[in-house]
């Protein structure tokens, strides 16, 4: 490829309201440009980095047996209906009619088209197991994009399915597709964790994540360094600590214009954690409220776990109004027309403040199971920094993380409300069991940058890099330009040649920025000696070779490298 001819060049200047180094080393490096919130297109340089990773991910899927298939973007929404996850998405679920009336869906991930197309192909218990992959786009319109492609609202996703006889089978699947994660993200050059993961809106019974440790991170792991206990902080488990002490009178307070927790604190003068904050979601079925002590963040994943069903967000004000509820004082004391979950750590400490459901008003000395009850008690709280291990009791930390992938234990989640069935060999009528195993081709690019860039640019890995080579020249001579064209066209399928008239200067710059991991120069000087000069990004090393062994080199360490020709990506 000629960089004279090649669409996207880079950029020198910093594109206005980029924060975060991927994005901003992809814009200018020529690999992606915006065109709409969350909406991101893939320049030639990009698109080629990602067949590369497609090439990497589709031979360990391959390796496990997987065969690469592709079901449709738009789904009918009926498929989602009968999956029974359209509960779980609600209004984030992009829907739109053709022009028969009939709704279809823009699909966020592929479980129901997957398991309609294993329908349509399974004929007995034999079949199985069957593993199938595919890279496909996904469109899930988040309310916060960020970070370029880490959070986007469409992108492009590996995604793999499993289908199994038994349980047994898929618990012994599952290791083998965790290693061929651990092999794809070290070959990315990125460090990672696994931790134990959400299932959120894709169901199912276990999930775990595969994390790049970053600051822009939005995924918060809870860690114990004694015992190696990792998860989501929305999921993790932790000792709490409880104040019991003899239950006091229940006495009003006025608190006019308190209306936040750290408020409430100052004006009472109490620590956080004797006060207990309710907060109103809205699930598919109803209104719940959840009480939490303030010193806790309430975690919305495990509120759905307790409840059984999705949470669909916060209540709106028309419906605190309707429920008889006073926004900022909300009380779970006296109001059993609304479903209420308290947390452990309300129903183990005693006399704390809780809103009075009238405004300007608080209540102290409240005590569960004497002023008020719940209709189910749980732990619904977030684990963080400072709580102790449930396992060991040493203290937590928190570790800011950018998800790289996930994988799940589906179990029979969709196979048994979209009645895939079959017959096993005892004639006995059997859903398969199912996992799902997803990696985001776009936000992975982007972690590898996060994790391989220096001051001057990009730094990929050489088996990533768009082109491993990059080839230019110093000076006007018709020599030097022969002898680069020569050159080139010996190395052209894994070479981008500068042919530009800039200075050498421009060129050096471009080529750091890029990432391109081995230089190649040719100048006057290096060819009175018959000679060129190797550069790698990696190393910062450069040497002299006859300019009649560079393909030799060239060639030395494509293999080394293992890296694919573009033909082959």
């Amino acid at each position: 490829m000629r960089y004279s001819s090649l669409f996207g060049k880079t950029f020198r200047e910093i594109p206005h309201g980029l924060k975060a180094k991927s994005q901003i080393l992809l814009v200018q490096g020529g690999y992606v440009r915006f065109l709409g919130q969350g909406l991101y297109s893939l320049l030639p340089l990009g698109l080629l980095v990602i067949r590369r990773l497609e090439k990497m991910i589709r031979n360990e899927m391959e390796a496990l047996g997987g065969q690469e298939v592709q079901v449709p973007l738009v789904n009918p929404y009926d498929i989602w209906k009968r999956g029974g996850r359209e509960r779980f998405l609600g209004d984030d679920l992009a829907k739109f009619s053709d022009r028969l009336g009939r709704y279809l869906v823009l699909s966020p991930s592929h479980e129901e088209a997957m398991v309609e197309l294993v329908r349509a192909g399974l004929r007995s218990y034999r079949d199985l197991p069957i593993f199938l992959y595919q890279f496909q786009t996904k469109f899930r319109d988040e309310k916060k994009t960020r970070s370029g492609l880490i959070r986007a609202r469409e992108f492009v996703m590996k995604d793999a399915y499993s289908f199994h006889r038994t349980y047994y089978e898929l618990n012994n699947f599952f290791p083998q597709v965790f290693a061929a994660y651990q092999r794809i993200f070290d070959r990315c050059g990125v460090e990672y964790v696994t931790a134990e993961g959400s299932v959120g809106f894709m169901g199912g019974e276990k999930a775990y994540e595969f994390l790049m440790p970053a600051q822009i991170g939005e995924n918060i792991v809870v860690m114990c360094d004694n015992c190696g206990y990792k998860a989501n902080a929305e999921i993790a488990k932790a000792i709490k600590v409880m104040y019991p002490e003899e239950p006091l009178d229940v006495e009003p307070v006025e608190t006019d214009g308190c209306i936040t927790m750290d408020l409430l604190a100052r004006k009472l003068k109490l620590p956080r954690r004797r006060l207990a904050k309710a907060v109103v979601y809205k699930t598919a079925m109803r209104y719940v409220m959840a009480i939490v002590r303030s010193d806790y963040e309430i975690s919305e994943e495990k509120l759905a776990l307790a409840l059984g069903e999705p949470i669909l967000g916060l209540a709106s004000d028309e419906a605190l109004c309707e429920l008889d509820l006073i926004k900022g004082h909300l009380s779970p004391i006296g109001r059993n027309h609304i479903y209420r979950v308290a947390d452990d750590s309300v129903t183990g400490s005693n006399n704390l403040v809780y809103g009075a459901n009238v405004e300007k008003r608080h209540l102290l000395n409240v005590n569960y199971g004497r002023d008020f009850e719940a209709d189910l008690v749980a732990d619904i709280a977030r684990a963080g920094n400072g709580l102790r291990c449930l396992q060991c009791h040493h203290k937590l930390t928190e570790l800011r993380a950018i998800e790289l992938g996930n994988i799940f234990k589906l179990n029979d989640f969709y196979t048994k409300p979209m009645d895939l069935q079959f017959r096993d060999e005892r004639g006995n009528m059997v859903f398969p069991q199912m996992g799902s195993y997803g990696i985001g081709l776009g936000r992975l690019m982007s972690a590898v940058v996060e994790a391989n860039h220096d001051e001057r640019g990009i730094a990929w890995p050489p088996h990533l890099a768009p082109f491993p080579v990059f080839l230019m020249g110093i000076g006007k001579s018709p020599s030097v330009r022969k002898a680069v064209e020569d050159l080139y066209a010996k190395i052209q399928t894994v070479a981008l040649l500068d042919d530009r008239r800039e200075s050498p200067g421009v060129k050096f710059n471009d080529c750091e920025l890029i990432g391109i991991p081995l230089r190649v120069v040719i100048s006057a000087r290096l060819l009175e000696q018959g000679k060129a000069e190797i550069y790698r990004r990696d190393t910062g090393q450069s040497r002299e070779v006859g300019v009649e062994e560079v393909p030799a080199v060239v060639s030395r360490f494509i293999e080394s490298e293992g890296i694919n020709t573009l033909e082959d990506a």
